[in-house]
Formats: C-alpha cells, structure tokens, sequence
C-alpha cells in the first residue's frame, strides 16, 4: 500500500506562483508513475502532470506546459509541482497520484489508471 499526502495549497493573485509537495509513503518502491491531478469545482479530474520515477521522464498536459514542473527528490519519496505564472482558470483542488503498473504514454493523464490518491490541496487564484 502506498500512502499519498499533499501540500502547498492556497491563495495568490494571477502571475504568481506556488510550488506543492506530495509525501509518499509505504511500499513506495513498487510505484511507477506519479502524477498531478486537478479537479476545478463541477468539473470532472483532470490531468496536469506525470513523472516515470525510475527513468525520470515527464509528460504534461497542454494546459500546463511550459508553465508547471513536476519533480522528484533523490529518495524517490516525495513530489513536487512548481507552478508558474499561475492563471484564474488554474484555481482547483490538487490531488498526487501513484500507480504501480506500467502504462504506455497514451494513457498516463488519465486518472482512471492510478490506484493510490492523496486527500488534496487546494489551489486559488485570484485575477
């Protein structure tokens, strides 16, 4: 079992930025992909940004490219999301995912396909 818990959320205006974590812990050398998710209020989940642990590649959806990082530290336990010049449109509750099995590229935005979720951190920005 793995256990995912964020944190980082809150408040800043347009052009800001914010930078959340995700500490993992519990059987975390069995994960493959992380990920960040987010959900805007009455919208469905949707995905931000993924990182293959072992190998390090990153995967973002167009909405966030180029402005959002997702990252790793060395021990492979805990993730991170730089978020840069932040949008209106970006305010939602975050939300780190793991799974353990391996997925083509085609379909690691999805969130169907990750087993593990934390609680969430919410993300607000003002215009």
């Amino acid at each position: 079992q793995v256990q995912l818990e964020e944190s980082g959320g809150g408040s800043v205006q347009a052009g800001g930025s914010l930078r959340l974590t995700c500490a993992a812990s519990g059987t975390t050398y069995s994960i493959n992909y992380m990920a960040w998710f987010r959900q805007a209020s009455g919208k469905e989940r949707e995905g931000g940004a993924v990182i293959a642990v072992r190998g390090g590649t990153t995967i973002y959806a167009v909405p966030v490219k180029d402005r959002f990082t997702i990252s790793q530290d060395n021990a492979k336990i805990t993730l991170y999301l730089q978020m840069n010049s932040l949008k209106f449109e970006d305010t939602a509750m975050y939300y780190c995912a793991a799974v353990t099995v391996i997925w083509t590229r085609q379909f690691l935005l999805h969130a169907n396909i990750y087993r593990y979720w934390g609680q969430g951190t919410q993300v607000t920005v003002s215009s």
